[in-house]
């Protein structure tokens, strides 16, 4: 079947029109100024992460954005970016501490996971051989950062706790401007990166990305014309972004790996340090660095001006040289990211519900960028498919693209991808229907791969040396889910209502080799903590977020 060519802009109407969502929003008015000062946005680039600038065209298909929350009325509702509703399922541990230093300096351990032998199946959901690639597009470490042009459009001093919202639980009044950084990282198996979400097929990868909100306090005013502007750039060897990290300027380079970006092999350890460092020419900033102690090799990225880093101006979406730096000085719960439908600040996550395996894949069109061009499918057939409803009619997911098929090479830009599947960015930006590959039992349920890969297994974070003294699981799953809403918190669960696979991974401890780590999947050699039911139920800061209570960090005994 021959494919059309289409934009991005063209693709994203093309699906707008496909869309039947069953959640609807009236969107808050537009801010606007006649400042004129600040760098002009191109044609091309990352004003808003989930792809749906009325002024830009998204030079990436597939990007892992932070969920927001928002208020309608003054009440609780989903957020919607120019009618699409862009909600997000991201589990996480948020680990709290007063010790001074714990809310902008944190250092993570961990060994990154192995793939099974064999490639994936697609035959029986549940009993499959899986990678975790299909799995989880981006486990991520987060923190809160201080950006007084981000939401609420107010002044912040850098790692202060005087910058803390007001009015707990929901902490909707006061604070400074924050935004969300995740140090996210890449699993292999699923190229490019540029329209897809992997690096290569033999390596994992990672950047320091940044998500800002263009709204105002209470949301009485956004700018839906930069809604969600994102900095990206890899964790290089040599620290330098391999193309314009800035919502205004980002293109193809932004996100095309080079001979310098940090590569990592499955089962390396690894050690993260998240911290505010000094600048060689003055000033401070952000830096994330990460030594792969298995190799020897290391890389960083410092979130500079003199790096290409840039704030939104909310009024014309015009970017502002900007030194991101850490927001709050300890990591005490109401020290969160207020926009956010997860609280927010020193968080350990894993980003799911971007997989749905296939056995073939239907319906193409071709997307163009500059000098790169790929062709894209739009339907997914199979038994995961098979599983629920199929897309478009009640269901509330109108799509699964973007859609690759098995050993597809992107006009010979990447290697073979390992199994036919798509990883639904574009329609709704998530699983809406539950019926994907996280959604099965098909997680680690090993420190060993089997027909599952391998677990994660992270150490306890530390803050100068010193261990976090509280924990809260917490996940904004229930924020997707079509039975859950202010008034219907029955509705509100993980695993999903309703969900063919009737399955959500779970954070486990245990003791392997000597060391007490966390795990994340269907592990059963520790403490699971309930299983799904340290999620416990809807939390009074959001409905669509499902967190446990504040517990003591436990350790292995």
């Amino acid at each position: 079947m021959a494919s059309s060519v289409v934009s991005v802009r063209a693709f994203s109407a093309v699906l707008a029109a496909m869309s039947a969502l069953v959640l609807q929003a009236v969107a808050p008015a537009v801010a606007t100024t006649t400042d004129t000062s600040g760098v002009a946005p191109n044609a091309v680039g990352m004003l808003d992460c989930n792809g749906f600038s009325p002024i830009q065209r998204s030079v990436k298909l597939s990007m892992v954005c932070t969920d927001p929350r928002s208020l309608y009325d003054g009440k609780p509702s989903r957020f919607f970016d120019n009618g699409h509703y862009i909600g997000h399922d991201e589990p996480s541990i948020r680990f709290l501490s007063t010790v001074p230093g714990s809310g902008n300096n944190v250092t993570w351990n961990e060994q990154l996971p192995l793939d099974p032998s064999g490639p994936p199946t697609v035959s029986k959901p549940g009993s499959d051989v899986t990678h975790w690639f299909e799995l989880s597009v981006a486990p991520w470490f987060g923190m809160a950062l201080c950006d007084p042009f981000s939401f609420p459009q107010t002044s912040c001093k850098p790692e202060s706790d005087t910058n803390a919202p007001k009015n707990p639980p929901t902490f909707n009044i006061g604070g400074g401007g924050s935004s969300f950084l995740e140090v996210q990282f890449y699993p292999p198996g699923f190229g490019p990166f540029i329209d897809n979400i992997s690096c290569d097929n033999a390596h994992w990868c990672a950047s320091l990305h940044i998500n800002d909100l263009e709204c105002t306090t209470q949301f009485r005013h956004c700018n839906f014309n930069c809604i969600e502007p994102t900095n990206f750039a890899f964790i290089q060897t040599d620290g330098m972004p391999v193309g314009p990290p800035s919502p205004q300027l980002a293109n193809v380079a932004t996100f095309t790996p080079t001979g310098k970006t940090l590569l990592m092999n499955p089962g390396d350890k690894v050690t993260v340090h998240i911290f505010d460092s000094d600048l060689a020419g003055g000033g401070r900033a952000l830096e994330v660095k990460i030594n792969d102690t298995t190799t020897g090799l290391s890389g960083f990225m410092q979130a500079s001006a003199v790096n290409g880093f840039m704030a939104t101006n909310i009024g014309n979406c015009k970017g502002i040289p900007f030194n991101y730096e850490p927001e709050y000085n300890t990591a005490q719960p109401q020290n969160l990211i207020p926009w956010a439908a997860l609280q927010g600040g020193i968080l350990t996550q894993f980003e799911i519900g971007h997989f749905t395996a296939c056995t073939s894949v239907t319906n193409p069109v071709t997307f163009t960028q500059g000098t790169f061009t790929d062709t894209v499918w739009q339907n997914c057939t199979g038994p995961y498919e098979a599983a629920g409803a199929p897309d478009g009619g009640t269901n509330p997911e109108a799509s699964d693209v973007p859609c690759y098929p098995l050993g597809d090479t992107h006009n010979g830009t990447a290697p073979p991808n390992e199994v036919a599947g798509c990883v639904e960015f574009l329609a709704q930006n998530g699983d809406l229907d539950f019926d994907g590959s996280p959604y099965w039992p098909d997680w680690p349920n090993s420190t060993t791969p089997d027909a599952f890969p391998s677990t994660f297994q992270q150490l306890q974070p530390t803050t100068g040396g010193v261990k976090y003294s509280g924990v809260q699981f917490e996940t904004d799953a229930a924020a997707s889910e079509s039975t859950c809403g202010p008034s219907t918190l029955s509705g509100c669960a993980v695993p999903p209502p309703g969900s063919p696979g009737n399955f959500y991974p779970f954070w486990s401890q245990a003791m392997v080799n000597g060391s007490c780590v966390w795990e994340f999947g269907q592990m059963s050699n520790g403490n699971n903590f309930g299983a799904d039911a340290q999620y416990d139920g809807p939390s009074a800061y959001f409905f669509g977020t499902l967190s446990g209570p504040i517990i003591a960090n436990p350790n292995c005994s």
